[in-house]
């Protein structure tokens, strides 16, 4: 990541000042020329390819020096620095285009690049705020409104951020709480100012000696980068984050507290869960059809056998036994079948269809089964539902493999909703229990192959992974919210193919 960084700033340098200079240009007030705003270009780059190679922190006195006296000479003010601060992150952006994406993930780089332009200009801005104080000592009358003016700045640039940024002083007291910290775990600033550092971390033993090697990192390296942990909100939820950590020393080099900025890293664990259940799909597809074959075949003619001696023996006991071998034999031949739906779903005949009449004879299908004598169906099916082109037959299967796991959740006695809606884009189908949920712990499997917490023999753990499989195909998704001893909801997402919808 680093070296796609350091290759962005010297193979576009002159490409990428250009187009910065062109932006920032507009924001100089004066006083300065265009040969200066350039220069400060350069410099910028120049340290910014070092910090990225570890070679920068000799250089940056003298760049905070320069920057301050061009800035200053403008009279620029925090939120006029940041503008050109942010062209120049545009203008770098708008090069990585022309990089091969396929061999990185343009959003870690950008994320890398975002922290590194963020911790030059939060430098900066601490650079800026010592030189304004000793100037503004010259004139007491002038020094409360322009400190203040440069605390609004820099307060909005904070509140502004969706980060959760917090600040931790020496007494290890939280005294500062940002609009994003607010908004990501649910507290206001008058609910956590003056609570203790660890309020937020989990009071599980996984995490109970955290806090003491995050203060001895920052101690001893100045800052923790990077750092993936985890983090409880006001209502209990324990979420993903990420920890970027840094140390606060005073004048005098004497430690003072330290920023903590924080990224809810929920949304990207969820994506990356999905890209492990894609994998793990792959290679038990790829498995499958070798599987059936060198198990179907075998199973066929031991089948047939056993049927012959059925029909030919007399003793009731080797009929018994007969009969739990064939039992036995048709439980494996179904697991060789969903094998092979799993690589290659039986038919592969699109047409355009109205999901609602695949759901109605999903329906009808299920409600054979003799554990539904007790069970109440609800259905509110949107009749306006946009056609999409899709394997009728595979999303029949879909329906009914999750329909089948609401009749066992509620085990024949209760209710199953099942709703359909839609938006510009999706298509939603809800299948609702009231049964008996599926613990937290085993959400994130439901899908994984060969998973299943049914008694032997009552379930092969492939149906929902079928499902999730031909739901994959078309590029839709299935989501799950569940709640124990309270139901289940599993939505069916169908993205809209506009060039095949039909009123």
């Amino acid at each position: 990541m680093k070296k796609i960084i350091y290759d962005l700033f010297n193979k576009y340098s002159d490409s990428i000042l250009s187009e910065w200079f062109e932006k920032a240009a507009a924001v100089f007030k004066g006083n300065v020329t265009g040969e200066e705003i350039k220069q400060f270009g350069k410099d910028c780059i120049e340290l910014f390819s070092k910090l990225v190679s570890s070679k920068g922190n000799g250089d940056f006195d003298k760049f905070l020096e320069n920057s301050y006296d061009l800035f200053s000479r403008s009279k620029l003010n925090l939120l006029e620095i940041s503008q050109i601060f942010n062209y120049g992150r545009n203008a770098v952006i708008n090069h990585l285009n022309k990089k091969d994406k396929e061999k990185f993930d343009p959003l870690v780089v950008i994320g890398f690049l975002d922290e590194l332009i963020e911790m030059v200009f939060a430098r900066f801005s601490m650079y800026y705020q010592e030189r304004k104080t000793k100037e503004l000592n010259a004139n007491l009358e002038n020094l409360t409104s322009q400190l203040e003016q440069s605390r609004q700045y820099l307060q909005n640039i904070l509140q502004a951020s969706d980060a959760a940024i917090m600040v931790i002083d020496r007494n290890e007291k939280i005294v500062a709480w940002n609009k994003g910290a607010e908004k990501i775990f649910g507290y206001t600033q008058s609910e956590i100012i003056g609570k203790p550092s660890s309020y937020l971390i989990p009071s599980d033993e996984e995490h109970k000696d955290e806090l003491d090697y995050i203060k001895k990192e920052v101690s001893k390296k100045g800052s923790l980068e990077n750092y993936e942990t985890e983090r409880k909100t006001k209502n209990g939820e324990t979420i993903p984050v990420q920890l970027n950590v840094t140390k606060l020393e005073n004048g005098t080099g004497n430690y003072y507290g330290r920023t903590v900025i924080i990224k809810d890293v929920t949304e990207v664990k969820r994506l990356q869960q999905q890209i492990d259940q894609s994998e793990k799909l792959a290679v038990i597809g790829q498995l499958a059809a070798g599987v059936a074959h060198e198990i179907g075949n075998p199973l066929t003619s031991i089948s047939s056998l056993v049927q012959i001696l059925q029909r030919r023996s007399n003793d009731l006991f080797v009929k018994e036994q007969l009969s739990n071998i064939k039992e036995n034999i048709d439980r494996i031949s179904k697991i060789v079948r969903e094998l092979v739906d799993l690589s290659r779903p039986p038919s592969n005949v699109e047409e355009v269809t109205q999901i609602n009449d695949v759901v109605k004879t999903a329906l009808g299908i299920v409600k054979y089964d003799k554990r539904v004598k007790e069970v109440v169906f609800e259905t509110n099916l949107d009749e306006k539902s946009p056609f999409i082109k899709i394997v009728p037959d595979q999303f029949v299967q879909v329906f009914i493999n999750i329909l089948i796991n609401a009749l066992d959740a509620i085990e024949g006695r209760g209710k199953i909703k099942v709703i359909s809606s839609h938006d510009e884009k999706n298509i939603y189908v809800d299948i609702i229990d009231n049964g008996c949920g599926i613990d937290s712990k085993n959400i994130g499997k439901i899908f994984d192959p060969f998973f299943t917490t049914k008694e032997v023999g009552k379930g092969t753990g492939l149906g929902l992974a079928i499902s999730y499989n031909i739901v994959k195909k078309v590029g839709g998704d299935i989501k799950v919210s569940s709640t124990l001893n309270k139901g289940s909801k599993f939505s069916v997402i169908l993205p809209i193919n506009t060039n095949e919808k039909e009123n």
